[in-house]
């Protein structure tokens, strides 16, 4: 059965209710890159490693300093292995979204990124073998007008019954269509992350 933004509510109206997942709600970029190992993808990032963390410490890292002091700005972020697939989890990130970095990741390969930030920004983007397939940025047009990509999105949408309303939960939705990858709360929450910090790339 194809999944629909209705079936990723648990995240912004359910299970995350608690004080320690606020800020992964409200600021967020998840990754799923094909084929990958967590450490591969501290190698295409460039990324300095950190000790492996939990969700807990992830999000209380992702939202300090760490990695963002000096002169530009650096991504940290949490990778781990489901299945055939690293994924990413940046608490108040970018960098899954950001083209040169995201085409670095998707080389050889298949990534699909999907990004919130605090001010409601919201980005999706799909890459295969460096190429982007589609990026959206429904919260600075109108989703329903939006024709750089209109073929390829045009068919997701229809698949996974796309809610202009509740994007966020609707990217999660495309996400899993073009990965096969389910997020859910135990697979966050129980999952082990390796962590890196990597610099920005312009």
């Amino acid at each position: 059965m194809i999944a629909t933004a209705a079936d990723y509510a648990w995240f912004t109206f359910g299970r995350f209710i608690y004080d320690e997942y606020t800020d992964l709600r409200e600021a967020y970029c998840f990754t799923l890159v094909r084929g990958l190992t967590p450490e591969q993808v501290l190698a295409r990032t460039g990324a300095e490693g950190f000790p492996p963390m939990g969700l807990k410490e992830l999000i209380k890292a992702g939202v300090s300093d760490l990695g963002r002091s000096g002169s530009g700005y650096s991504h940290f972020f949490g990778v781990t292995p489901i299945s055939d697939w690293a994924f990413i989890v940046e608490p108040n990130g970018f960098m899954g979204v950001l083209p040169s970095i995201a085409g670095r990741l998707s080389a050889g390969t298949r990534l699909v990124s999907h990004f919130r930030n605090v001010n409601g920004q919201e980005d999706f983007l799909w890459m295969e073998d460096g190429q982007e397939r589609l990026a959206l940025e429904p919260s600075f047009s109108d989703i329903d007008s939006f024709t750089s990509w209109e073929e390829e999105f045009t068919e997701i949408a229809r698949q996974v019954e796309f809610d202009a309303a509740h994007s966020s939960e609707s990217f999660f939705a495309m996400a899993e269509y073009l990965t096969g990858v389910k997020v859910t709360p135990e697979l966050l929450e129980q999952s082990v992350y390796l962590c890196g910090v990597a610099p920005n790339s312009q």
